[in-house]
């Protein structure tokens, strides 16, 4: 018969770390994300979490913002200090519009406030793991517009030789609305198209990454690239070239 270890480097799962100080919740949702092919590391700290994420590979980490030493949000910072596109979902008590918009500005790519739905948390799971994942056709792996280039396989945006640091997910959000040229989505529409799913209420993550995407390109680029429609939503205008 063969060993759960040896199962697991067979399958190859996703590796996701947990970082939950309630025991009870930790092993309930390690449960339900072993019953999808995952592998779970489980920690209860800020410490232990930024010891695994800086000894070992995940595929997505879910983690609760109020931990016994810390802050969560503070993983997210170092995460995007060291440029690592690790997706995160906060897992969290903290549901105000204010507590939400924060934990997506600091760099997290989901957001389910407690307490939530086990069939909930596992389909925002495989949505951002496929999303993270999914490769990208070789023909659109590399898009042009004046002095900005968007590399789709090696997920990098250089304008003037310089690459512009963005999260995953602000990646993503920019290919996707770059891929469109002038075409105008609204918010429901980006939800669906970018993150995976279209739960009404869910806007304002939308809008918090693009006024944070929007904030990094304005330091490279002389127009907003990314324009609001009022009433519908934002559109990519392409950038012209700068004189130097």
């Amino acid at each position: 018969m063969k060993s759960i270890s040896a199962h697991i480097n067979e399958t190859n799962p996703k590796r996701i770390l947990l970082v939950e100080a309630d025991h009870e919740l930790s092993s309930l949702i390690q449960l339900n994300l072993q019953s999808l092919n995952l592998e779970v590391v489980q920690c209860s700290n800020l410490s232990e979490a930024k010891h695994h994420v800086n000894t070992q590979d995940f595929d997505l980490v879910l983690m609760e913002r109020q931990l016994p030493d810390g802050e969560g949000l503070m993983l997210c910072m170092q995460l995007l200090e060291q440029q690592k596109e690790i997706p995160i979902m906060f897992l969290t008590n903290k549901g105000s519009e204010a507590d939400i918009v924060l934990g997506l500005e600091s760099g997290a790519d989901d957001y389910l406030v407690k307490p939530f739905s086990v069939l909930e948390l596992r389909a925002r799971v495989k949505v951002l793991l496929r999303r993270f994942t999914k490769s990208k056709p070789t023909n659109d792996s590399y898009i042009q517009f004046a002095d900005m280039f968007i590399n789709t396989d090696t997920r990098e945006v250089i304008t003037k030789d310089q690459t512009i640091n963005l999260t995953a997910t602000e990646f993503d959000l920019l290919s996707y609305l770059a891929q469109h040229p002038q075409k105008v989505f609204s918010r429901m529409q980006l939800l669906e198209a970018v993150w995976g799913y279209s739960y009404s209420g869910y806007e304002h993550t939308v809008n918090s990454h693009i006024n944070r995407l929007r904030a990094k390109l304005s330091n490279y680029f002389n127009d907003d690239i990314v324009k609001t429609v009022w009433g519908v939503g934002y559109k990519f205008t392409p950038p012209q070239v700068q004189a130097a």
